[in-house]
């Protein structure tokens, strides 16, 4: 052997090399507990966890085991503060420094999760997520638009779902940065355009009657985009519904809250802008059924009644039997009645006339006892039964009765009415 063989270095082989790397940090770190801010995080359907803790300039890959999941006391969140203990290993299959997380605990929220709730509180104080603003999707809009990337995967997942629910309805799509620095006011400017489709007089027909807003599932910085102050009041303003589907569904972020509606997946968001074809043909389908049940069952009244009909066309002779025997029993009772009113008037008009004898004699004597009476009044009175007594009624030339003997003088004619006659008397003194 050379001294330039033993200068050579030795020729590892790649999992060789990963499991001395591996020794190597479980002789020098391990145990090792880290502080960092979580990012990514999901949860396989095996119970495993997987993330990133990161701080300002650097971070590594997690895996936390579903053994050590499931001790945990709380649900971790993109953006925590957390503190792990754990084992720093290389996973050989990528060749990747990670670190099995054996247990976590909360250091405190991180930065960015802060900010986005100092700004979900602001916003919530001054009524932005108000529920009793949220408005109610339209069933059937007449056209759908839609602000993303034009590159991306939820474009491509909208569009596939929309044409496989409702291929007839136009979709008119702005596209906007979803990621990156200025991404939230290129994504605002965007959704100001697509406003104007919304009048009735728009550029193009038919106008927009519900707008989504979509994005694919990634980190909280990836999604950080959708947490902007100004994209959130942009979004309040929506002429008509709008519909937020960003990220996956346990993502949430400011823009879900402002929205009208909260889509967990940009898919769902599609398909819950327009009402699916099948249904609507199941709907129609049904419209037409309950159609021919009703014209069926009114046919069906009609023809009942026709034979009906048409079985008293066929039999007239009974018909016209049965209405004269009708009005034979109206003759009848009319005849009845009227021989009943005229024996009732009958007996009426003779209790009437009894009634009027009675009381005519009644009357007739009456006044004639009134008569005599009054005969015997004016008898007692009369002038010509006291001139029988030998009294003489004297009156001048004029007719005028001489009554006081103050009325007299010598000379004056006077005539004395006596009871069979008048004698011319004159007057000698006085």
């Amino acid at each position: 052997m050379t001294l330039n063989d033993d200068l050579k270095p030795r020729a590892w082989t790649v999992s060789a090399l990963c499991r001395a790397v591996a020794d190597t940090l479980d002789a020098q770190f391990n145990p090792v507990k880290v502080r960092g801010e979580i990012s990514g995080f999901s949860r396989a359907a095996s119970g495993h966890c997987y993330f990133s803790l990161k701080d300002d300039t650097g971070q590594i890959r997690c895996a936390m085991f579903r053994r050590a999941a499931s001790l945990m006391d709380f649900s971790p969140q993109d953006g925590e503060l957390v503190e792990v203990r754990g084992r720093l290993g290389v996973y050989e299959a990528r060749g990747d420094l990670q670190l099995i997380v054996e247990s976590m605990e909360r250091a405190g929220q991180g930065a960015l999760f802060e900010q986005f709730l100092r700004l979900k509180a602001k916003l919530e104080a001054e009524g932005l997520f108000d529920p009793t603003q949220k408005r109610a999707l339209p069933e059937h809009p007449r056209a759908i638009g839609v602000v993303t990337s034009l590159g991306a995967a939820a474009w491509h997942d909208v569009v596939t779902a929309l044409q496989r629910r409702v291929p007839h309805i136009p979709v008119l799509m702005v596209p906007a940065l979803v990621q990156g620095a200025g991404a939230a006011a290129t994504l605002a400017q965007a959704l100001h355009q697509l406003y104007v489709f919304t009048a009735e007089d728009n550029p193009l027909s038919p106008p927009v009657d519900v707008i989504l807003l979509v994005r694919g599932g990634g980190s909280m910085e990836d999604l950080w985009s959708f947490n902007d102050e100004h994209l959130a009041r942009v979004i309040a303003q929506s002429p008509v519904p709008l519909i937020s589907g960003v990220g996956h569904e346990t993502d949430f972020t400011i823009a879900d809250f402002v929205a009208d509606v909260r889509a967990p997946t940009p898919t769902a968001a599609a398909e819950m802008a327009a009402t699916d074809r099948a249904t609507r043909f199941e709907g129609l389908s049904m419209l037409e059924y309950r159609l021919r049940q009703g014209v069926q069952r009114q046919q069906d009244r009609q023809g009942q009644r026709l034979d009906t009909l048409a079985a008293r066309l066929t039999r007239p002779q009974a018909l016209l039997g049965q209405q004269l025997q009708q009005l034979d029993r109206w003759a009848h009772r009319l005849q009845t009645g009227l021989h009943k009113q005229v024996t009732q008037g009958a007996h009426h008009i003779e209790r009437l006339s009894d009634r009027l004898s009675f009381n005519r004699e009644q009357l007739v004597q009456q006044r004639a006892q009134r008569l005599e009476k009054a005969a015997l009044r004016l008898s007692s009175v009369d002038p010509q039964k006291v001139l029988q007594r030998g009294y003489a009624w004297l009156s001048d030339e004029q007719g005028q009765a001489l009554t006081q003997a103050s009325q007299f003088h010598a000379g004056q004619a006077v005539q004395a009415t006596l009871a069979d006659g008048a004698v011319p008397l004159t007057v000698r003194g006085g």
